[in-house]
């Protein structure tokens, strides 16, 4: 991390608060199935810092909270936990709706993908048909 004054570790949403969330959910991310409830508490933690972040910069973070919720719910439904993720995979399409592009388009396929789980398939098609529809670049 490079730091760009002394202020940077103070600065709401500085740059160490960001990397700090981002590698929470890079180890959330590469930890394997046996080892579902810590990648589950490192993500809930991303979750809950990002979301900090959010609030404390007046919605400057909503791209990472958004990927914070993402990948939460796809790591809830690997581990068969698809009701859990329902919550976190929809807060994440409405977050990503603000910038639209390719972060609205992951959303709504894991949306998809969890739907298709809980055995909702009009509305996981309906989401996929949404992301198929999206403009390249937002």
């Amino acid at each position: 991390m490079i730091r760009q004054g002394p202020d940077d570790a103070a600065r709401v949403g500085g740059a160490s608060d960001v990397a700090a969330v981002e590698a929470l959910l890079a180890y959330a991310a590469s930890l394997s199935r046996r080892s579902g409830s810590t990648a589950i508490a490192r993500a809930s933690e991303a979750v809950a810092r990002s979301r900090d972040l959010h609030r404390r910069s007046r919605g400057e973070h909503a791209a990472l909270l958004a990927r914070c919720l993402r990948v939460s719910a796809e790591l809830m439904l690997g581990r068969r936990r698809a009701q859990e993720a329902l919550p976190m995979a929809r807060e994440a399409v409405e977050l990503s709706r603000l910038n639209g592009g390719a972060a609205l388009v992951m959303a709504l396929m894991s949306l998809a993908r969890v739907l298709d789980a809980l055995g909702r398939h009009a509305e996981a098609a309906a989401a996929m048909a949404e992301a198929a529809a999206v403009p390249p670049g937002g």
